[in-house]
Parts: structure tokens; C-alpha cells; sequence
């Protein structure tokens, strides 16, 4: 956000160039100085400033015109800016018709023309005015605007990556909010093409995929070089940690995040049992840290981008990012992670990002104020998420299909959920059908007593997880539930070529490593992640040393 204007208009560019020359005298370093030749000119610079967040303090204003008057511009501007001090230039012929607005058209003051000298007829009517602009001035959101519907699919993945990625932003409902609606219009754009993305410059982005946005808020989405002695696939607990300890020791590495870093650990609003923290720490705040020490070591970090294919070439190692361009690696960590598993309840497909979210969804969550959201698995996942979501909501309810929760959760988390009142444990209850057409509207219930119709318009996902690994080829050799196998267990006849072994973490491809929770028979805990990921990067040199 830019500094307060001052916007003077008048039709004489001389004339307006001597008062614009004025106020930047004295104002230059609190306010930006503006000067236009007509109201039609100055009015598109009130709708640029309202485009970026910025507002303009005092508006100065001409009378005589031609095409629109002082007081027909000033008019005018009260719809755009209510709160800006309004002042009319008028000659001492006109002073009648100034009165008469100042009584009609809400103007603050009258000067007469000329001014000289300025530090007698002009500064102290613009410092009283300025004095009282001050006392009410509440500036504006600084920063991105997201203008969509509450209950849009793209509308919650763009929410989604720009919190998991740490951008603020001021998301706008536009069938709910009138300043939304407002910005809409102004953008230019049409209600087909939302979401829509403002940028503090006032640039728009219409329906922006994840790259062409991160682009445009200068995250870095392409790779620097044509090469690197590390890549790694995946910035949650196990990739921050390899790209920590990988440029911390001299390998020239690349990490590349399809979404936002952190992973599945990065919704988490309250991790309670890692090492070091004995208050607990936040997944974003931990994921925050680890990335930004990566980037301390000098890693490089690409967000947004996918990889599309990984392939042996000779020594070294090919990586198609979906954008079509190409990496060369001497090695490469796999630590994509997994994602939540889909509801299979009728319905659920059609209605997800409309009131059915994987994950905490931490976007979402904010807005549960007040509101009976429900909860699906019984890891430790859904149990911290539970914790987070009542804080807000008026009740949660955690669905499980097990008999109990002991087998799954960890008991500090259990007894966290039993202490609070307005969460409840359903044993034994899973989701038989969802109910809405546009957004959910409530949930069939099935347990052992029978069926029972809910109303809710939050459902937030935890049912186990699949690996991300559907884009490996198939040197890639992966146990029946799609996770890859490491170490001996990759030894598999017909893929593993060399002759010694695979070195720990190693998969079938020679040179390639698996961390985290992608890796086959892994902990998924978020310490187990961590420290898969530094062994990798030992197991990285020990590689190399033996290939160079």
C-alpha cells in the first residue's frame, strides 16, 4: 500500500501544477500528490486507488469545468471514498454556488482562487481537514484480495495455497459481501471468470492456476540451473529436513513442492510431541522455519510445480516438471508425502470444496464461528484437528468407525478431546450419504443403531492416506497400496540391476532415495519424517562418493 493522496483537479494544467507543486511542499513526505486535468481523468484515478487498497485523504476540485464540474467530481467521489476531505476551488463569483454545495454535496471547505500565499489561505484549511481525516483513518487492507463464492471448489484451492503458503491475503465473498462485489465490478471482470485474484498493485488475475499465481507474487516457480547434485520431491517434515541438511553440506540442491510446504504435518494447528517443543508448535510455524533455514543453506526452493516424470539417464537422472521443463539430478530424494483418501459417501465427490474439505483445510476453519462441523478418522490427525476447530465452532464431532479411539490416537490427545465440552466422539458411525446440491447441507449417519440425518455445512476429512507416487514409472517398485519400497525390500528381480544391494532408503532405482511418509512401512510421524530425511542425505553421499 502507497501513501494517502492528494488529488487535485482542475482543467488548467498550469493552475494545476502550481497546487500540486503546493502540497508536495509541505506534504510530500506523509502524502502522495496527484494532479488530473479533468473529473472524468480523476475519477479513473480514484477507481486505480480503490482497484489497489490505496484511499486518498483530501480531494481538491475546480468548479468551473467543462464536461464535469468541481462539484459534480466531488459528488461523485463520495460513493468511491466516503471518508476523503472534500474541498472546492472556486473563484468569487462562484462563492454562492460553493456555499450551496458545501450545504447539498457534503464539502468539507471552499478556498477561493488564488491561494497566495499557500502557507496563509491554503495549509491551514488542508491541515484542519487533514487533523480530522487522521482522527477516522482506518487503513486498508495491504496486500492480496481474493474475490470468489464461499461454496466455489477453485475458490477454496486458491484459499488453500495461499494460506499453506504463507501469503496474506483478504479473501472476499462476493455474493455475500458488497465491498467483494464492489472490487468485482471494478476489476472488470465477469462473474464467469471468479475466482479472482487483486494484487496490492491493482493487477488481476482471473481464475489463476497455482503457477501463473505464485508467479505473479514472485514465489519462485522455475529452477535457477539445468542441473544439481540433489533434487528432492516433496517439502513436507522429511524434504524440508533433507534440503536442510543437503545444502548445509555443500550439495547444490533443488526442492521442488507441488503445493505448499509442510505437507500433511503443515495443516497440523498443533503438534504436541515433537522433540524441542514442549508447548507444542504449530505444522505451519515448523514448516515456516525448516524452509526458511533450507533457504539460510542456500537450497532452492520451486512451489506450484509438479513433477511429472523421473528417469535414469546414465549417472544421473532426468525430472519433467509439469510445466514441460527438465532437471538433471546425481541423485534424488522422494518425499511427496500422502494424501488424505477420498469419502467414497454419494455425493461427496460433487460436493468437495463446497462444505466437504480433506485435511483441516485451515482456510475453512476460520470461518466455523458458530457453526456444527463434523470430523472423519481417528488418528492423530483428526484428533488436533478436533482440539483447533473448538476453539471456534459451536460444536465437532468426531466420526470413527472403530470401537476406539486407543488403537489410533495418542492418549494425550484423547484426553485433550475428552476435557472439552463442545466436542463429541461418535464410535462406530461412518458417513452413508451426503446431502446438498450447490454446498453440504447435512449427513446421513450410519451406526449400529441405524440412520440419522445431520445438519452441517462443514465435513473435514481424515480416512487414512495414499501416497502420491502415481506419477513413477514402473523401475519404481512399490508395495500393493502404492508406497515406496526401500532398501532390501527394493531388491526386486528384473528392476534392482547393480550388483551390490540397495543402500537403506535406497529404492529400486539406483541413486534414488525415499523419505517420510511416501516411503513403504514408514512411522508417519512427523520426527520419523525428519530424521528419514537427514539419513537420506547421508545415504546421498555415501552414493555419490561411490559413483564419482
Amino acid at each position: 500500500m502507497g501513501k494517502p493522496v492528494l488529488l487535485t483537479v482542475d482543467d488548467d494544467r498550469v493552475v494545476s501544477e502550481a497546487i500540486a507543486r503546493d502540497l508536495r511542499r509541505r506534504y510530500a513526505e506523509e502524502f502522495s500528490v496527484v494532479a488530473a486535468t479533468s473529473g472524468a481523468a480523476a475519477l479513473e484515478v480514484l477507481q486505480r486507488l480503490r482497484m489497489r487498497g490505496d484511499r486518498p485523504a483530501v480531494l481538491l476540485a475546480d468548479h468551473r469545468m467543462p464536461g464535469m464540474t468541481g462539484v459534480e467530481f466531488l459528488t461523485a467521489s463520495i460513493e468511491l471514498f466516503p471518508h476523503a476531505k472534500r474541498i472546492l476551488l472556486t473563484a468569487y463569483a462562484d462563492t454562492h454556488a460553493a456555499i450551496q454545495a458545501i450545504n447539498d454535496a457534503d464539502l468539507h471547505h471552499y478556498l477561493l482562487k488564488p491561494w497566495d500565499p499557500a502557507q496563509e489561505r491554503l495549509y491551514p484549511v488542508v491541515d484542519e481537514l487533514l487533523d480530522d481525516w487522521r482522527a477516522t483513518d482506518r487503513p486498508p487492507f495491504d496486500g492480496v484480495r481474493l474475490l470468489g463464492h464461499r461454496w466455489s471448489r477453485r475458490s477454496h484451492e486458491l484459499r488453500d495455497l495461499l494460506t499453506r503458503n504463507g501469503v496474506p491475503f483478504q479473501w472476499l465473498d462476493v455474493a455475500a459481501d458488497p465491498a467483494g462485489a464492489e472490487l468485482l465490478e471494478l476489476s472488470g471482470a465477469e462473474p464467469s471468470e471468479l475466482p479472482v485474484v487483486v494484487l496490492s498493485d491493482g493487477t488481476t488475475l482471473r481464475d489463476p492456476s497455482a503457477v501463473a499465481m505464485l508467479d505473479a507474487l514472485g514465489v519462485a516457480t522455475r529452477a535457477e540451473r539445468p542441473s544439481y547434485e540433489l533434487v528432492i520431491v516433496g517439502a513436507g517434515p522429511a524434504g524440508l529436513a533433507a534440503a536442510v541438511y543437503g545444502a548445509s553440506e555443500g550439495l547444490r540442491t533443488l526442492l521442488v513442492e507441488s503445493e505448499a510446504p509442510g505437507g500433511q504435518a503443515g495443516q497440523s494447528a498443533h503438534i504436541a510431541n515433537y522433540l524441542g517443543f514442549p508447548r507444542g508448535i504449530s505444522g505451519s510455524e515448523l514448516s515456516r522455519r525448516a524452509l526458511d533455514q533450507a533457504r539460510t543453506f542456500g537450497a532452492e526452493v520451486l512451489r506450484g510445480q509438479r513433477v511429472a516424470s523421473l528417469e535414469p539417464r546414465g549417472a544421473a537422472h532426468g525430472l519433467v516438471l509439469e510445466d514441460g521443463t527438465e532437471v538433471a539430478a546425481n541423485a534424488a530424494i522422494l518425499a511427496m508425502g500422502v494424501s488424505y483418501r477420498r469419502l467414497p459417501s454419494l455425493g461427496a465427490d460433487r460436493l468437495t470444496g463446497a462444505g466437504i474439505y480433506y485435511g483441516a483445510a485451515t482456510t475453512e476453519a476460520a470461518g466455523s464461528a458458530g457453526e456444527d462441523v463434523y470430523l472423519i478418522g481417528g488418528a492423530n490427525s483428526a484428533g488436533q484437528a478436533a482440539v483447533h476447530f473448538a476453539e471456534r465452532a459451536r460444536s465437532v464431532t468426531l466420526l470413527v468407525r472403530r470401537a476406539s479411539l486407543d488403537e489410533t490416537m495418542s492418549r494425550y490427545l484423547i484426553e485433550q478431546l475428552e476435557a472439552l465440552p463442545n466436542v463429541h466422539v461418535r464410535l462406530r458411525t461412518e458417513v452413508a450419504s451426503t446431502l446438498g446440491e450447490t454446498h453440504l447441507e447435512g449427513l446421513v449417519l450410519r451406526s449400529p443403531d441405524g440412520e440419522e440425518t445431520v445438519a452441517t455445512n462443514g465435513l473435514f476429512v481424515f480416512i487414512g492416506a495414499s501416497p502420491r507416487t502415481d506419477w513413477l514409472g514402473d523401475a519404481f517398485a512399490r508395495d500393493r497400496h502404492g508406497f515406496v519400497l526401500t532398501g532390501a525390500a527394493a531388491q526386486v528381480p528384473g528392476r534392482w540391476t547393480l550388483a551390490r544391494p540397495p543402500l537403506p532408503l535406497e529404492t529400486s532405482v539406483p541413486g534414488v532415495f525415499a523419505a517420510g511418509d511416501v516411503r513403504s512401512d514408514s512411522m508417519k510421524r512427523v520426527a520419523a519424517a525428519v530424521g528419514e530425511g537427514g539419513m537420506a542425505v547421508h545415504l546421498v553421499h555415501r552414493y555419490l562418493a561411490a559413483t564419482t
